[in-house]
Formats: C-alpha cells, structure tokens, sequence
C-alpha cells in the first residue's frame, strides 16, 4: 500500500509542535468541511485525508510509532511494517474534527489497527458564526480484533539431520512491543520436530508462533523453511540423493563389489563389468522424504586413471593397448 506523509498533508515540519499542528489541521478543516463544501467529492477526500493525519499526530503514542518509520517509507513507495505491530494497543480520542470522517485508510489501520466512531458520515462543526462548541473531538479510538500474519523463518539442517529427523531446538528473533508501546528485537527458543526425511524447501508449521494479533485476535503461524547445508559425499536432487563413485579402469572393465555409503548407513553394491563413465546405478528408498514415499539414492560411476604410472603399468596397458580391438569412438 502507498506510505501516506502526514506531515505533508497538514502542511507542517515533522518537528512542529502540537499546537501548530493543531492549528494547521483547524485552518485546513475550516477549508475542506464538507459542510462548506457540498456535493464536492474532492473537498470530501481532503478532508478525511487530514482528519486522519491530525488522529495520528496529535496523539504523541502514534505520532512516535509513526515517525520511527517515516523517513524509510518515502516517494510513494509500497509500505509493509515489520512483524510485531499488531499486539500495540493505542488509547486515547480519535475521530479528529467533527467527530470522525468516515472509515481511515488501509495505510493507518495497517499500523494502528482501525478507528471507532460514525462510518461515512460527516457530523456538522460548523455553525454560521463557525465553529460550534464540541467541534473538535468525537469517538474514542478501537481496535478491530484481528489475527496475526504469519512469519518465515529459514532453519538449516544437515543433510544427516534431514533424514533422520527428530526433535531440535530452534532460537528466533522476534519484534515485539515494549512497556513503552514502541516494537523491539527479543529472543525466542522453540522445540519442534522434525519430520524424518524433510526435504529442501520444505516448510515445518509452527501453529500460533507467527506474529501476535491485534485487538484481541489469535496469533499468526510460523513456517520454518527448511535449508540443507552442503554435504561432503551427496549432492541432493528433490527427494534423491546423489554420490559420485570413483572406479579404477579395471574395475569398471571387470566389475567389482564396493562398499557404497548412504545416509542410513554403508551397503553393498555390486558393480556390473562393463560400465562406462557417466552412468547411474540406484539403491531404491534410500533418499529423503516420508517412509512410503521416499526417495532414491543414486550412485553415478566416475572412472579414475592413475596420474602417474610405475614402469609394470604402463608395461601392461600397453600391452593391452596392443591385444584390445576395442574401440571406444565412432566417428
């Protein structure tokens, strides 16, 4: 939504007093009521625009809130507050001149919550001789209970974690509001448990540990997304995983029985004779995921010659060179 400069709208400093904002806001009330200003759809807008600047910045708890982010949110830009607003609880009067100008904008009530009084309704402050007594004034300001957003949070585990799974604990930041109504930085530690085979990406629910409601309303959720750190032997596709296998020539050549890690625990694998450089061999159920969809483990053959070969090797790979009509290219 468009961050709205109060400020501006009254026509003052962001260090005037509140008496000159109160005069601003009288002079620009006595221009733009609708009482003066009938059938006037313009005048009428104005005049709730400036109703709702002089609700926030007569108040010294709002005007604080206000400022604290002001100076972040110019030149139109899209506005979002920070987690933790919503458990602030602001008293006092509202309603401005005459009592209230109708419903305020989502920019104020996505900070302060919302306001009381007549919705859409303009109460008369003007008299011929100009202002009535009890112009100035009106309902008292409430919030609308509602319920918390929800939070994100990123949580990274080991890929031997992720599988296995289990209970961990988790500390988070999180804003609140002080004693003093303005929001800051607190610490939290959480359990939660791990589903066993969690999966990159994957968001763990933590029901009612998002960001606190407002007026009374439940708490949002946190979503903790799930990171996996880099592993030393397996590169992770989705719900599979994926080693490279290292292979003499003559054990791709004849085949070979390897003992293969996983991530539940070593096996054996036979190597068929023949296999080239490049191919995949799986050990099925073996990757991440729930245990009736898990995933697979891969084992991709990576053929490895010697750098440096003694006098008897290269003897005999020439020799072999020599007796093989094998010809590995066909072009």
């Amino acid at each position: 939504m468009e961050y709205r400069d109060y400020y501006k709208l009254l026509g003052v400093s962001r260090t005037a007093s509140k008496d000159e904002i109160s005069k601003a806001f009288k002079k620009l009330a006595r221009k733009y009521h609708p009482d003066l200003n009938p059938n006037n759809p313009e005048a009428e807008a104005k005049f709730k625009e400036i109703n709702e600047a002089y609700e926030v910045l007569k108040d010294q708890k709002k005007r604080k809130l206000y400022d604290q982010f002001g100076s972040n949110w110019e030149h139109g830009q899209n506005f979002q507050p920070p987690p933790g607003y919503e458990n602030m609880n602001f008293g006092g009067g509202g309603g401005g001149f005459g009592g209230g100008a109708g419903g305020f904008s989502d920019f104020f009530e996505t900070i302060f919550g919302g306001a009381g009084g007549p919705g859409g309704q303009f109460r008369s402050g003007f008299s011929q001789g100009g202002f009535q007594q009890g112009g100035f004034g009106g309902g008292g300001f409430q919030q609308r209970p509602r319920r918390g957003s929800d939070s994100e949070a990123s949580y990274e585990l080991t890929l031997d974690e992720a599988y296995r799974g289990g209970k961990k604990s988790v500390t988070l930041q999180e804003q609140t509001s002080g004693p003093d109504g303005i929001p800051r930085m607190t610490t939290k530690t959480l359990e939660i448990n791990v589903p066993a085979g969690v999966k990159d990406g994957q968001k763990i629910r933590l029901a009612g540990q998002g960001n606190p409601g407002m007026g009374g309303g439940s708490k949002g959720d946190l979503y903790l997304k799930i990171r996996l750190m880099p592993h030393h032997l397996f590169k992770v596709k989705d719900a599979d995983v994926v080693l490279d296998l290292p292979l003499s020539p003559w054990e791709a050549a004849l085949g070979a029985t390897v003992r293969i890690p996983t991530l539940d625990g070593a096996v054996e694998m036979r190597i068929p004779p023949g296999i080239g450089s490049g191919k995949k061999l799986r050990l099925k159920g073996k990757g991440l995921g729930p245990a009736s969809k898990k995933g697979d483990q891969f084992v991709r053959i990576m053929i490895q010659v010697p750098e440096i070969l003694t006098d008897e090797e290269r003897d005999l790979l020439e020799k072999l060179q020599e007796a093989s009509d094998f010809k590995p290219r066909t072009f």
